[in-house]
């Protein structure tokens, strides 16, 4: 396995930073910042790196706070993927999204209501049981419905699949 390491930008009001991803696996899904681990680098060194690479922000505060073994079958990849959390080191940093500083990696940048992002993991597993459901009735044309507004890249889905009862608000 790669090791990735993705970053939990605790912002105001219980907000995380979250990018739609472009131009690689998971393309079209919602993300934390984050990348591959170099050799040699430390996660805190290496979830820096990545999150001023991506947005341009500075941030402090960094800590690991879990992880997650994340195996995507389609795609022939598997990580295990370290969870960092921090906070910007300038908190007016937290008032409008940061610039997408590698456009051809990512869409955009939210701040989003960790609340708002439990929801989307729930439609999404919502939706993935009704599809489950449908291929199971042995009718593969109903397995495409329904659609996913905000899909989740699989790590963060296997974040609150293989972290149930770890609640990262109580971190920041």
């Amino acid at each position: 396995p790669r090791v990735g390491i993705a970053v939990l930008i605790f912002g105001r009001a219980n907000q995380v930073l979250l990018g739609e991803r472009k131009g690689s696996h998971g393309a079209g899904t919602w993300a934390l910042p984050g990348g591959h681990l170099e050799p040699g680098e430390t996660w805190a060194a290496c979830a820096a790196r990545e999150v001023l690479e991506e947005t341009g922000l500075p941030v402090s505060r960094l800590r690991f706070l879990t992880a997650t073994n994340d195996v995507m079958a389609a795609e022939n990849k598997h990580y295990i993927t370290i969870y960092m959390g921090c906070t910007p080191a300038r908190r007016e940093d937290c008032r409008a999204p940061p610039p997408v500083m590698e456009p051809d990696k990512c869409r955009e940048w939210r701040w989003v209501e960790w609340e708002e992002v439990t929801r989307w993991y729930r439609l999404q597993e919502e939706a993935e049981a009704q599809k489950r459901a449908t291929l199971t009735a042995g009718n593969p044309a109903g397995a495409l419905a329904p659609r996913v507004e905000h899909p989740l890249f699989l790590p963060l889905m296997n974040l609150f699949r293989q972290q149930q009862y770890w609640l990262p608000l109580q971190e920041y």
